[in-house]
């Protein structure tokens, strides 16, 4: 006579079993009716347990290679993604973080085992300890670690994060400054090598622009973009209009601002020539309102890019853009003159008279306004004083809208009111 011996569940895989059954029980109950102090209670619980059972989950991870060898699966991850339908990637990243807590961080380990750090805190702490000199003491590095798993008390991942890039001036100021110079140094040659910019048209007249920049850049292009913002105004203000437009467009808007002030005196010589940026259009097409003007030599944009007439008429004012007009046979008329630009003191003196923007109700101060010419050059207006008049960037927009006409005032004073 032969038998079967059966095979006992582990106390692992029935605690679990066990576990998922009393969670059943609460499943079906109305959450809404518990008292405050009790959904309080219930979400810490619910915390703690869930910090609990994902240390277990990596406990387990960190030792299921041979899951992943029986199925053939490239590693737990790829098994994870296969059978579980999990996100590869953060499979992935879970699988890294069970083998440091199981072999370099048990303190961690422990904290996360207990539900005194959460899932996100233990990445945290774990990143941290990993960037600490390889030949830092161990009890130093022990202390460090111990140090950061007690900051989970009272910190979120994020101010965590900061703790822990600076952990090393608590468990070893005598190396931390120099360390900290050594990683600072890394970090911008890596910057400098991953940093990358890159135009995608999108075919509906914008092309999306995605760039990976060193922080130092970026922060100091977001500097010369703010200063391009418009300032804070007092509630009420027709021009506070923050609220109107979010600052992520503000910010675009800036961008163009900025790029259409670059002065091509300063920048290098490109193809032989003073760096400038060509539009053509024909002297008919830029006295009406319904036309069309290209910009010419726009690598990687599928050739020249077009604008509205408007558009042409309104990058003459800023300068720096340099308009060709073109006769009925394509002859070069007119290749922008420099005289056609407010210079300097001429701009000073427009500040000095019009104070602010010249719309109606608006009351953006001189320093942040464009120079406009009140009769447009291709009507044979002139760059003088009285042919000058200063408008805020959203008005100067305005100004060359054809959606909108402008009634000028006796004070000096431009009235917009859009057209029927």
């Amino acid at each position: 006579m032969t038998g079967t011996t059966a095979v006992r569940p582990h106390p692992i895989t029935d605690a679990l079993a066990t576990a998922r059954e009393a969670l059943r029980e609460g499943r079906d109950l109305q959450a809404m009716f518990l008292t405050t102090e009790q959904k309080e209670t219930a979400l810490r619980h619910a915390a703690a347990l869930e910090a609990e059972a994902a240390a277990l989950r990596l406990r387990i991870t960190a030792v299921a290679g041979d899951v992943a060898e029986a199925t053939a699966c490239r590693d737990v991850a790829a098994w994870q993604s296969t059978r579980l339908q999990a996100d590869v990637r953060k499979a992935r990243a879970d699988e890294r973080l069970a083998h440091a807590l199981d072999t370099t961080c048990p303190i961690v380990a422990d904290a996360l085992a207990a539900g005194r750090a959460s899932l996100d805190q233990a990445r945290v702490v774990v990143d941290a300890l990993g960037a600490l000199p390889t030949d830092l003491p161990v009890e130093s590095r022990e202390r460090a670690e111990a140090d950061l798993v007690a900051f989970c008390s009272a910190h979120p991942p994020g101010e965590l994060k900061i703790l822990g890039k600076s952990i090393l001036d608590h468990v070893a100021p005598e190396i931390a400054e120099e360390t900290e110079a050594r990683r600072l140094l890394d970090e911008e040659a890596s910057a400098w090598k991953r940093a990358k910019l890159e135009f995608r048209p999108q075919g509906d007249g914008t092309t999306r622009l995605s760039a990976l920049l060193p922080d130092a850049t970026a922060a100091r292009l977001r500097t010369y973009l703010e200063a391009f913002t418009s300032p804070r105004g007092k509630t009420g203000d027709p021009v506070d209009d923050g609220k109107r437009i979010p600052y992520s467009r503000k910010l675009a808007h800036a961008f163009v601002h900025l790029l259409e002030r670059l002065d091509p005196a300063r920048l290098p010589e490109h193809g032989g020539d003073a760096t400038t940026v060509i539009v053509t259009v024909g002297l008919e097409q830029l006295k009406t309102e319904l036309a069309a003007a290209t910009l010419l030599d726009q690598p990687g944009l599928e050739g020249a890019a077009n604008l509205s007439a408007a558009q042409a008429r309104r990058l003459a004012c800023t300068a720096k853009i340099i308009p060709a007009v073109l006769g009925t046979h394509s002859e070069v008329l007119d290749l922008g003159r420099a005289d056609r630009l407010f210079r300097p003191p001429q701009r000073r003196a427009l500040r000095l008279r019009d104070r602010h923007c010249r719309a109606e109700g608006c009351s953006i101060p001189a320093t942040w306004c464009e120079a406009h010419h009140s009769d447009p050059w291709a009507q044979g207006g002139r760059t003088d004083l009285a042919d000058g008049v200063l408008l805020c960037s959203f008005h100067h927009h305005r100004a060359h809208d054809p959606a909108y006409q402008v009634e000028k005032l006796p004070d000096r004073t431009w009235r917009f009111v859009r057209k029927r």
